[in-house]
């Protein structure tokens, strides 16, 4: 039996040309299904898979901003910039965006509560404090104006290694204000910047402590001056001081000045210290030696007397301290016409007939009783009966 024949329309495969089968353009029944499938190279998952998915930057630099206490805002802003993104570009990092939403939206809640109750500020002084008494820890020349110190060492004239301390602790020293040297173009020599500084350090004393007689009896005037190489350098700043001396550590700031008192106490001490002041300038040489020196402090006293009544009288003075402020008016009178008497002696022994007088119409703790009424220092440092401290200065500088 003779074979059949192929039928007369099939054709033999052409040489060179494979046979057909799966192909790129002719898909098997293996192919990949879906979109891209069997598009070619480009169009489609091709041989190697998909490529991976990339994070989104700005969700990492939401959560390191969140993180970061200091930037809360930007790192919402960040997160939120993100998050559209993310699905947008089909990223990975939703989750860093959402995390560090969160945390910027604590600290922002944070930040704010701590802006109305104030512990930020608070926080903020603190730091910035330590920081500031760290970095002037050295050296007497970067002292300033309310700075309380130890010294390492020894006192001495011209400077000294100091420390910063809190004033609420125990501490030797507290500047009372700076001054600079503008009177000489060339170095003057230690002893007439110390004559000086001598002056204009009690007048900033006075001023800075206007409570005097909360000052301790063992506390003192200091100063440091510029030496002849820092003068060379253009230094030029004397920096005033209470200094403890040989007695125990001052505790607490010695400051009263406007920024701590109240209008009526700063009232009040304005008005009466410059008596203080001229009756402790009594010359050393007495009437009988140097009488015009006698008369002219004699004079100032008085002055400073008269002074204080008007000054007084100028106030309205209400509450408890009317009455003794009333009591006070009346004993200046009286004083002011001893003083006045005493000023215009005709000679040395009319001169020591009103010596006495005049010192007892102007007691010690004249205004005692308003001090108290004003929440002032009632009686003085280092005196048991109201009485003038006993002291003497020692060492360099002059006593308060």
């Amino acid at each position: 039996m003779e074979p059949t024949p192929p039928p007369q329309d099939s054709q033999p495969p052409q040489q060179g040309w494979p046979a057909p089968g799966p192909g790129p353009y002719n898909p098997g029944p293996y192919a990949p299904y879906g979109p891209g499938a069997g598009l070619g190279p480009g169009l489609g998952p091709g041989p190697y898979g998909t490529p991976p998915r990339t994070t989104n930057g700005l969700a990492i630099a939401s959560l390191v901003s969140g993180v970061v206490c200091c930037l809360p805002p930007l790192g919402l802003v960040f997160g939120l910039i993100a998050l559209p993104q993310i699905r947008k570009k089909n990223q990975t990092g939703k989750g860093l965006a959402i995390a560090g939403i969160v945390l910027s939206s604590i600290s922002c809640l944070l930040l704010v509560v701590g802006l109305v109750t104030g512990g930020f500020g608070e926080a903020w002084k603190s730091f910035r404090k330590g920081m500031d008494e760290a970095s002037r820890s050295s050296s007497a020349f970067s002292l300033r104006t309310g700075d309380c110190y130890d010294v390492d060492g020894e006192l001495e004239a011209v400077t000294s290694d100091v420390e910063v301390v809190d004033c609420v602790k125990p501490h030797e020293g507290e500047v009372t204000g700076t001054f600079l040297i503008t009177l000489y173009d060339k170095w003057p020599g230690e002893d007439r910047i110390d004559d000086i500084a001598e002056d204009r350090c009690e007048e900033i004393g006075n001023a800075y402590a206007l409570d005097t007689w909360a000052i301790p009896d063992d506390v003192w005037t200091y100063y440091f001056l510029p030496t002849s190489q820092s003068w060379r350098a253009g230094d030029r700043t004397v920096t005033c001081s209470y200094v403890v001396d040989g007695g125990e550590p001052i505790k607490g700031s010695l400051r009263s000045d406007g920024s701590k008192l109240g209008a009526d106490q700063v009232r009040f001490l304005k008005a009466v210290n410059p008596i203080e002041i001229a009756v402790t300038a009594e010359p050393e040489e007495d009437v009988d030696a140097d009488p015009a020196a006698n008369k002219a402090w004699a004079t100032e006293v008085h002055a400073s007397v008269e002074q204080a009544g008007k000054d007084l009288r100028a106030h309205h003075w209400t509450g408890a301290s009317a009455a003794p402020v009333a009591e006070l008016l009346k004993e200046l009178d009286a004083a002011a016409k001893e003083w006045k008497a005493l000023a215009q002696a005709a000679d040395a022994d009319a001169y020591w007939e009103h010596y006495d007088t005049a010192f007892e119409v102007l007691r010690a703790d004249l205004g005692a009783d308003v001090r108290e009424a004003l929440g002032l220092t009632a009686q003085r440092s280092g005196s048991s009966d109201g009485g003038p401290a006993e002291g003497g200065p020692s060492g360099d500088g002059t006593s308060v």
